[in-house]
């Protein structure tokens, strides 16, 4: 396995693994780390665009990763990644869809690295994403949907059996929302 490079995914992936093996207590130590690693980092920067973008995916994929290692699952550790990431940049300024999306995107690729269930990461995303949307000013269908993107385009990224996996996994009702995908269609189309 290659070694990780340091950054905000390893921060949060080691803290992460502290946390939960000090209370064992998975949900909260994945909100909290995640978030609160998010706030510190983003305090007194101004990261913005594709630098946000990737602490923000970077973030979520550590969370991913540390629960990984202590045998977490994956689902839930999908959905607390996303809400403790929205949570954490709910104030940086910019595009509450963008930041949903970023989080999903770094959840399904967490998920394709450790070999986890890619399907079931989209949908714990996309839970996370309602749950938070509120917060960042966004429906529940429109964060719903930002995050199903962001997770199909992850996959895509990942194989074209992870993609057909996760869009599957999208066609039923998550968390009450029925998930619309606004993905740009192919170049045959």
């Amino acid at each position: 396995m290659a070694e990780e490079e340091p950054g905000i995914g390893k921060t949060i992936k080691d803290g992460l693994i502290a946390v939960i093996k000090g209370s064992g207590e998975v949900a909260d130590a994945v909100v909290d780390t995640v978030s609160g690693t998010l706030v510190n980092t983003l305090r007194g920067t101004r990261a913005v665009g594709t630098e946000l973008s990737g602490l923000i995916i970077d973030g979520v994929r550590g969370a991913i990763k540390g629960t990984s290692e202590v045998g977490g699952d994956l689902g839930a550790a999908a959905k607390n990644a996303v809400i403790g990431a929205l949570r954490g940049t709910k104030d940086v300024g910019s595009e509450a869809s963008g930041l949903v999306r970023d989080s999903a995107k770094g959840v399904v690729q967490g998920t394709a690295e450790v070999g986890g269930d890619v399907a079931g990461a989209a949908k714990g995303a996309i839970e996370g994403a309602v749950i938070a949307a509120k917060d960042i000013g966004l429906t529940a269908e429109e964060a719903a949907s930002a995050a199903a993107t962001g997770a199909l385009e992850a996959a895509g990224n990942v194989s074209a059996e992870a993609a057909k996996r996760v869009r599957d996994g999208l066609k039923e009702t998550i968390a009450g929302v029925k998930v619309v995908l606004k993905e740009p269609f192919s170049k045959e189309e």
